[in-house]
């Protein structure tokens, strides 16, 4: 099991913040967007260097990716900043109508995502977002790990011509990816190779699966961990090549299972390589209000819950 070390950790949210910071400073024609929420989505340097190229929309976020759309017309890259509930919940007509649909360079960023919101309960963690925006054509979906992965990731779009939803989350958590490494859409990650059990992780997930790795590995059971970062393109030959090679799988993501990671995982098994498939994520239900630690351990999202899917899905080969 190859080692992974962390000396801080930090908010993915924070990733973004430094990476359109970094745009603010290289590419002229992304503008900043955000509906009243401009100090949580870290928005404040590239506020402070590009006053400009800044818009307060309020809270109104219909207009804001109305606005964001329109924009587009004139060859600005806007990057639509609020909360996951938010920025697809609340707006999924105006993304399909006047982003989607039309094929609209616009990014969709979103914070505070998942259970790890924490406090805010259930009417703020959205859980089904992930599953929301997979299914509207041409759009991109994207969902890093950790600070380094999501500045990453934020530059990674700009570049990109097309609608993209970039999730990202509230607590602090290890940076243990590389701070200099290139993002590439749609390609996943190998984070450690193995032969007996494929582990398909996503977002705060992908260091649960590496600590589940770890205490597998005292067990005598290697596991193939792969970082899904991109949900959509699905990285269908990373997902084969795992799967032939171990038997057998796992998907891990702070998501509802139902339209999330494990269902793209799920389709592409059956299409192409029927295999037992177990799945760590929430089941059919909402949040509640606690600390994001406190919900993580309810619902199931942790490495041990992860070792024990494992241990289910082995048996099952």
């Amino acid at each position: 099991m190859k080692k992974y070390e962390y000396t801080e950790k930090k908010d993915t949210r924070s990733g973004f913040g430094a990476g359109i910071a970094e745009l603010g400073r290289s590419n002229p024609n992304v503008i900043a967007l955000t509906a009243d929420l401009a100090g949580s989505l870290k928005l404040d340097t590239f506020i402070k260097e590009n006053p400009e190229r800044f818009v307060q929309c309020g809270i109104a976020e219909a207009n804001m990716i109305g606005v964001s759309a329109g924009l587009t017309i004139g060859g600005h890259i806007p990057f639509a900043t609020t909360f996951a509930n938010f920025a697809t919940g609340r707006v999924y007509d105006q993304i399909r109508q006047s982003v989607a649909y039309s094929n609209k360079n616009v990014k969709i960023c979103a914070s505070h995502a998942g259970l790890t919101l924490g406090e805010d309960g259930a009417t703020h963690q959205i859980l089904e977002d992930l599953g929301m925006m997979k299914m509207l054509p041409n759009m991109t979906v994207i969902n890093p790990c950790d600070y380094n992965q999501t500045k990453a990731a934020t530059l990674a779009i700009a570049e990109y011509v097309g609608p993209v939803y970039l999730r990202f989350g509230r607590p602090v958590i290890p940076v243990f990816t590389p701070a200099d490494q290139k993002f590439e859409i749609g390609k996943a990650w190998t984070v450690n190779e193995g032969k007996d059990v494929s582990i398909f992780c996503t977002g705060h997930l992908v260091w649960e699966a590496i600590k589940a790795g770890e205490i597998l590995a005292e067990e005598g059971i290697e596991a193939d961990i792969i970082n899904i970062h991109t949900i959509k393109p699905l990285d269908e030959e990373a997902i084969l090549a795992s799967v032939k090679k171990t038997g057998c799988a796992v998907s891990a993501e702070e998501h509802m299972i139902n339209g999330g990671l494990g269902d793209s995982v799920a389709q592409v098994l059956a299409r192409y390589y029927p295999a037992p498939l177990e799945y760590v994520g929430v089941h059919d239900t909402f949040g509640e209000s606690a600390t994001p630690d406190q919900l993580m351990q309810k619902y199931g999202l942790t490495a041990d819950k992860i070792v024990e899917q494992v241990k289910k899905v082995i048996a099952r080969k």
